[in-house]
């Protein structure tokens, strides 16, 4: 069975979270990890019983309620992602909120699958009463025209994708320094890497306590087991698989839950330590909110 339920919800302390499913992209598996032979690769896919040719990315956004106010993290693909993704906004709808209810939008990092989800191709702003909240570090680098010139060619559409998402809001975007509380109970933490502003989350309320990772990892199978493996898509590879390390050991020692942008939907459980890597243990799922 293919399908995915389109969300879920569950508590930190007395603070809401859905988490919404936005389909998923489908990946080869050769080239995906850069520092690892395929072979290992694929038999870390055998041995969590996943398929050895490819891999289905999921994407998982939140949304937190709180104080009567919507704050969304990460937006999703919207129109622009693969044939299998963009369900967002209809499982947004289906769980009960409206777009123009939304308060803050938090950018984790500005990837096209975060960040696509606020403006439509056709330059439709999604969420027209939404302040928007970015690192940055992110905005520094990915608005530097310079380095837009400077970028590999394979790179120059995501830099265009980033002008064309926050361009017609540039001077309304605020931008954040990590360590600093941006909303009750939500503080940034630095997370470079991935790229270089990539950021994640501290969610506490009362007794409760999540760590938002972003894309700390990709799937938990290849990147929580193996923690020093680098993925395509991290930037810098040695700093990302660092800033993974001290993340999933920080996590795992602290025994707080957890929520990943990639790993298998609702995308939240708990990290614990695996001989030299880690493992992520789901949560049980509950009906009970």
């Amino acid at each position: 069975m293919n399908q995915a339920p389109g969300f879920y919800r569950y508590k930190i302390g007395d603070i809401t979270l859905t988490a919404l499913n936005d389909g998923f992209g489908k990946r080869p598996l050769e080239g995906f990890v850069r520092n690892a032979e395929l072979a290992d690769v694929k038999k870390a896919m055998a041995e969590a019983f996943l398929p050895q040719d490819a891999l289905n990315i999921t994407f998982t956004t939140l949304v937190i309620q709180h104080g009567g106010k919507l704050t969304l993290i990460d937006t999703g693909n919207g129109d622009s992602g693969a044939p299998t993704s963009g369900t967002w906004m209809a499982n947004f709808k289906a769980a009960g909120f409206d777009p123009k209810d939304v308060s803050s939008v938090v950018f984790s990092h500005f990837h096209g699958d975060h960040i696509n989800g606020f403006r439509l191709k056709d330059g439709t702003a999604v969420f027209p009463n939404a302040e928007v909240m970015v690192p940055a570090a992110e905005w520094a680098f990915w608005m530097d025209d310079a380095k837009m010139s400077a970028a590999p060619e394979g790179m120059k559409g995501a830099f265009a994708g980033v002008r064309r998402v926050f361009g017609p809001v540039a001077k309304d975007v605020k931008q954040f320094e990590a360590g600093k509380e941006l909303l009750p109970g939500l503080t940034p933490i630095a997370a470079p890497g991935h790229t270089p502003g990539h950021t994640v989350f501290a969610l506490t309320s009362g007794n409760g306590k999540l760590m938002i990772m972003s894309d700390t990892t990709n799937h938990p199978a290849l990147f929580v087991r193996n923690p020093d493996w680098s993925a395509v898509f991290d930037m810098d590879g040695p700093q990302a698989a660092a800033t993974r390390r001290k993340l999933l050991d920080m996590v795992s020692a602290e025994r707080m839950q957890v929520a990943f942008y990639h790993a298998p939907f609702p995308a939240t459980g708990f990290i614990a330590k695996d001989g030299n890597g880690f493992e992520m243990v789901p949560v049980q799922w509950s009906t009970a909110l």
